[in-house]
């Protein structure tokens, strides 16, 4: 048994930050119901990149990444009926989640004030840009617009240069890790109260909320963090270094290893040296140590230079590209690139859910699903709804 079999979850939203919420949860066990715009569904499904079937059929690998083990349903909610659809989905579920602009749903009669009295126990989940509330509540956003005002761009960056955005959409996923926690968290208390409640997500106060140390430097220092690269702004030596081979190894060193460090790399005059043997020493003198640093790994070949650290148990660890990094070994152990079988693609490759349990069944990859694929199943086993009532709500642009 899986951890979260027996929760049933209605899946509103589209894109990215609270699919790969729900996926996650599906994986761990969860009954995900997605609910897509008939005939064109997430507009994910028409993102690239493309995988392209036997039959030149493409399946966009976007939508798939994050919507793995769900059912898809197909439901106009521009519709009365449609509406309706959902209303009896919702009394069945334990969590909705949602990502519609805010005040969207509300004027469809599908927000928590308008279920909450039919559904006392449903854990509701809005994740919009800003809020339900505030100056910017009504703004729209994407990933890279929270990455911007939530400072993390600010952050990152080569010394001296301009602000630059991490090479994934850090705010969407994010968002939807503190998604899953938020569902994890209300289900636990209607557990101790019986009453289900209502969650505000902002995707924005999530990018906040990460600053952490960063913010923490500011609260004690005043100090408004610059732009360093791969360097650390509080300890020395923390940093990425170019190889002979043009390759790069990240070095990460507290004091307890800043002698080996030396002794590896041949920095004898460094490691003796006693204004160097702690961190602030190197701090007050980091332009000095990093010249060194990167002028010994300078001549040495990553694989040398990771050897010898490695070695000497000096944190370090080559800087891989995506392509390296799917093809280590600790991944292959460890399982974290699998596969499902698709009826379009045949078998196609997966990241897992990173986590491994004792006392449970572990998450499990499932496919994603086609468009509406479920719809008349879940109608009929959930709704407990005819054939020909169906056949009518599809015959009248409903479903």
């Amino acid at each position: 048994m899986r951890p979260l079999e027996g929760i049933t979850i209605l899946d509103l939203s589209r894109v990215l930050a609270c699919p790969f919420a729900s996926m996650i949860l599906a994986e761990l066990g969860a009954e995900v119901i997605k609910v897509e715009q008939p005939g064109t569904g997430d507009e994910t499904r028409s993102f690239e990149p493309f995988a392209k079937g036997e039959g030149g059929e493409e399946v966009s690998a976007y939508y798939m990444a994050c919507n793995r083990s769900k059912r898809s349903v197909t439901v106009n909610m521009r519709h009365d009926a449609g509406r309706e659809v959902i209303r009896g989905l919702a009394r069945q579920a334990d969590v909705l989640v949602e990502n519609f602009p805010a005040g969207t749903l509300k004027r469809r009669g599908l927000d928590y004030a308008s279920l909450q009295a039919e559904c006392p126990r449903l854990v509701y989940v809005s994740c919009t840009g800003f809020g339900q509330d505030g100056p910017y509540a009504r703004r729209k956003g994407y990933d890279t617009v929270f990455q911007a005002m939530g400072g993390l761009m600010s952050l990152t960056g080569e010394r001296g240069g301009g602000p630059v955005k991490p090479g994934l959409p850090v705010a969407d996923l994010t968002s939807g890790l503190w998604v899953a926690i938020a569902i994890l968290s209300a289900l636990h208390g209607r557990e101790r109260t019986g009453q289900g409640g209502y969650v505000d997500v902002s995707m924005f106060d999530a990018q906040v909320a990460l600053l952490t140390i960063a913010a923490a430097r500011y609260f004690a220092l005043e100090e408004v963090p610059p732009r360093l690269g791969t360097e650390h702004p509080g300890r020395v030596p923390s940093a990425s270094f170019r190889c002979t081979d043009g390759k790069y190894l990240h070095i990460t060193c507290s004091d307890q290893h800043w002698v080996p460090l030396c002794a590896a790399l041949g920095l004898d005059g460094m490691q003796d040296d006693p204004g160097l043997a702690g961190n602030a020493g190197r701090l007050a003198r980091r332009e000095e140590v990093m010249a060194a640093i990167g002028g010994a790994m300078a001549r040495l070949t990553r694989a040398e230079a990771f050897a010898l650290l490695d070695a000497a148990d000096v944190p370090a660890g080559p800087v891989l590209n995506l392509d390296e990094v799917l093809s280590d070994e600790q991944v292959r152990v460890r399982g974290m690139v699998r596969e499902f079988a698709h009826p379009v693609l045949g078998s196609f490759p997966a990241l897992p859910v990173p986590l491994r349990f004792q006392g449970w069944e572990g998450p499990r990859i499932e496919r994603p699903p086609l468009l509406g694929e479920h719809t008349e199943e879940v109608l009929r086993d959930m709704l407990g709804m005819a054939a020909a009532r169906i056949a009518e709500l599809r015959a009248a642009g409903a479903i």
